[in-house]
């Protein structure tokens, strides 16, 4: 019988993460007080799981690759070859950049592209990572912040009409220039004229825009979310002054996640996680447009090709039974809690889990907090799980 596997995985250190939300999870000590950012597992080239297997320890992808239909199954075999997600742990310590991912199609292309056009992998201005889609599903661990998708047209412009009492003339004009093409009856028009609109406003104009929002004029708000939109709005100008994206909760939805909630993020959504924990879901990829909220690479360009330009404002998802229900065939997210008692794992492999409070034991595998594991697809069920926990697990979704 084939075992189940516990999983070392790799951390990634960036600086809108959290010094204390990961370490704590993992039972670690970081007294250089890093950003502890993303916890990676999974078989991605740049951020691979590893285990130990015959006094070795090998990356996860070489364990698959011995023997792909033994530990993959057939029918995830057939259709990804590999594990066909990437499952993380992410600390919004700060916020992150403004982004969204391309589509399968977008990916092949684009990435094929970069290729020929001899840009490293690891080049700052590398916008396709991979030739792979990435639609997405975050659930919080903590009380979880984040802005999702283009609200309407009209909302848009009586947010930006709120913001703008008591501006000097100058950005009452720039203004009136970004809410013009929210009047255009069609949709996708209207904003994606918008969106090229606040991208094309002068430095002087997004400096000017950056000190009235953190200045206290605009602060007399009677409307509890437009209030909490401009403390965002002047908390990113402090973080990222004349970066015109510090106006995105005017025109992006901001969603307030309980823990055990979650949102499903499909290709060509605008988004940004501004601060959380929790555990995130995707297809195997690590492809980013930018769009603000960022020192890094912004493609404006690559970002307007691949947004998709209409009013989203994502479903806050609870489990149905044990899982999260979303439209994508790469994985599924599940959840499980147990008090002590015994009972059966309704999980089948191929599948990474993930302990995120108490510990539990399966199969004789001891895992406790922060603690993962990968289970093979032939690994004979039903396998017993005992102890006090709260478990994440990620496996392929064929039948989505």
């Amino acid at each position: 019988m084939t075992r189940l596997y516990r999983l070392k995985n790799q951390v990634k250190y960036y600086n809108w993460g959290s010094p204390d939300w990961i370490p704590r999870l993992l039972g670690k000590d970081n007294p250089e007080k890093q950003p502890w950012a993303e916890l990676w597992m999974g078989v991605h080239a740049e951020g691979p799981s590893s285990l130990e297997y015959e006094g070795a320890c090998i990356p996860l992808s070489m364990l698959i690759n011995q023997n792909p239909r033994r530990y993959l199954g057939e029918n995830t075999e057939k259709v990804f070859g590999t594990i066909p997600f990437l499952f993380k742990v992410l600390a919004a310590g700060r916020p992150l950049s403004i982004q969204a991912h391309p589509t399968q199609a977008q990916a092949q292309i684009g990435f094929e592209r970069e290729n020929a056009m001899g840009i490293p992998l690891k080049a700052p201005n590398r916008n396709y990572k991979d030739a792979n889609h990435k639609p997405e599903i975050l659930c919080a661990l903590t009380p979880f912040t984040a802005m999702c998708g283009f609200k309407k047209p009209a909302d848009i412009d009586a947010g930006l009409t709120v913001f703008a009492a008591g501006m000097p003339p100058v950005l009452v004009s720039a203004l009136d220039i970004l809410r013009e093409p929210l009047q255009d009856p069609d949709e996708g028009a209207a904003l994606s004229s918008f969106l090229k609109a606040l991208f094309g406003l002068s430095f002087n104009v997004r400096s000017a825009l950056s000190k009235f929002a953190t200045c206290k004029k605009h602060d007399a708000c009677n409307h509890v979310m437009q209030a909490k939109a401009h403390e965002f709005i002047a908390s990113f100008a402090r973080l990222y002054p004349c970066d015109p994206a510090i106006i995105a909760p005017l025109y992006l939805n901001v969603i307030e996640l309980k823990p055990g909630e979650a949102v499903y993020l499909p290709s060509g959504v605008l988004h940004a996680y501004i601060k959380g924990l929790g555990v995130e879901l995707m297809a195997n990829s690590d492809n980013v447009l930018r769009g603000g909220l960022t020192s890094k690479h912004i493609a404006i360009d690559e970002l307007l090709r691949i947004l998709r330009f209409s009013a989203f404002k994502p479903q806050i998802l609870t489990p149905q039974g044990n899982t999260y229900q979303t439209s994508s065939r790469e994985f599924a997210l599940s959840v499980l809690s147990g008090n002590g008692q015994s009972r059966e794992l309704p999980i089948c492999g191929p599948a990474i889990v993930i302990v995120t409070e108490g510990a539990a034991n399966i199969d004789g595998l001891a895992l406790g907090q922060g603690d993962s594991a990968f289970i093979p697809a032939d690994v004979e069920a039903p396998l017993a799980i005992t102890g006090t926990y709260t478990l994440y697990s990620a496996t392929p979704n064929l039948s989505a």
